[in-house]
């Protein structure tokens, strides 16, 4: 577990994004609503769509709102608070060449890439580093996989290829973390119920290979796959073989929750539990995880930056070691504040590192 602030590089970092969607979009705004803009500067956005479309979607979100900055375009560029953002519509990675614009890092938010095979390609193109807005297919696709505050320290400035891991896995281990320390957990059963998503259609249609989505995703309640479990034995490999998850879409457009049921190897009651959450939430995890007993709904959680708030009023148990807890994440949000976070660290370490080898 690493809280450590990251280090301050002495001169702003320039970064691409590639795939300006859902997360991309919310990547640049993370960084500008947290003050972080002017020293991590986006400078260069690779994305299919046309200008005019981009600059609208950055301008207008229906779930986190307007823009708070100026929007506009000249040329082939976004201009954000006047600060210009080189635009390309590039199919490939090696379409661009990403070191003519000098950059630092490159965000990869198409979700188009997850071999080591294919994440090389970027680095080819002339990417020094490359941070993804999903898991890599397997653990040694990648030279790290961090979820911020559980495992920063791991993180070596000479790493070229590192994923950000999955908005839930960022909700599920800092939970299952403390909990495993403090008491030990002996079996873990997720059940992540999750907003609808863009591999999903309006109404039915040929939209997936898995049959269920192809099912309109606001009509229905819809089981799909995932590779929760998967990512949490990846980040706390003490676990692995404990870990079961299964994975449900519902018809809301953001913020997700994750029903947990934990078998403890310790005897407890809910109360030490929530004293524990709510503890860490005000402590050591202040800012990455939220402990909260009011009496809520998903819409609370909208554009939350956390990367998970335990709701205290649903905490069950049955016995003294079958503990049911719920959490809740801003899916979008939440997980561009971390990969936000990721970024500074990142590129921190490695100013850090470049400076101590010429000094």
């Amino acid at each position: 577990m690493s809280r450590t602030p990251p280090p301050v590089p002495s001169r702003p970092q320039r970064i691409a994004i590639n795939g300006y969607g859902r997360i991309g979009r919310c990547y640049l705004r993370a960084l500008h609503e947290a003050g972080l803009a002017r020293q991590f500067q986006v400078v260069a956005i690779n994305e299919p769509a046309d200008l005019a479309s981009i600059a609208y979607l950055t301008r207008f979100d229906s779930t986190h709102g307007r823009f708070p900055g100026q929007v506009e375009t000249s040329g082939d560029q976004l201009l954000i608070d006047g600060r210009a953002i080189a635009v390309s519509h590039a199919a490939t990675p090696e379409a661009l060449d990403w070191a003519a614009h000098g950059i630092d890092l490159v965000v990869e938010c198409s979700g188009q890439y997850g071999s080591r095979a294919e994440l090389e390609r970027f680095l080819r193109a002339g990417c020094p580093r490359l941070l993804l807005s999903q898991p890599g297919n397997s653990a040694e696709d990648v030279d790290a996989t961090i979820v911020h505050g559980i495992n920063d320290a791991s993180l070596r400035a000479d790493a070229r290829l590192v994923s950000n891991a999955s908005c839930t896995t960022n909700a599920a281990v800092p939970v299952l973390a403390l909990l495993h320390r403090e008491l030990g957990l002996e079996n873990v059963l997720l059940t992540t119920l999750h907003s609808a998503m863009n591999d999903q259609p309006l109404i039915d249609g040929y939209h997936h290979a898995d049959l269920r989505r192809t099912r309109s995703a606001m009509q229905s309640i819809i089981p799909v796959s995932t590779g929760l479990a998967r990512g949490v034995e990846r980040l706390l490999p003490e676990l692995a073989g404990k870990v079961q998850a299964k994975a449900i879409r519902v018809p809301t457009h953001n913020v997700s929750a994750i029903d947990m049921v934990l078998q403890l190897a310790g005897d407890t009651d809910a109360a030490r539990i929530n004293r524990l959450l709510r503890a860490a939430a005000e402590g050591t995890w202040r800012g990455l995880l939220a402990w909260s007993d009011d009496p809520h709904a998903s819409i609370d959680f909208n554009h939350d930056p956390h990367s998970a708030i335990v709701d205290g009023g649903q905490t069950r148990m049955i016995g003294p070691r079958l503990l049911n807890l719920v959490v809740w994440f801003d899916n979008e949000w939440g997980f561009a504040n971390r990969m936000a976070d990721v970024t500074r660290h990142w590129l921190g370490r490695a100013a850090e590192s470049l400076a101590e080898r010429l000094s």
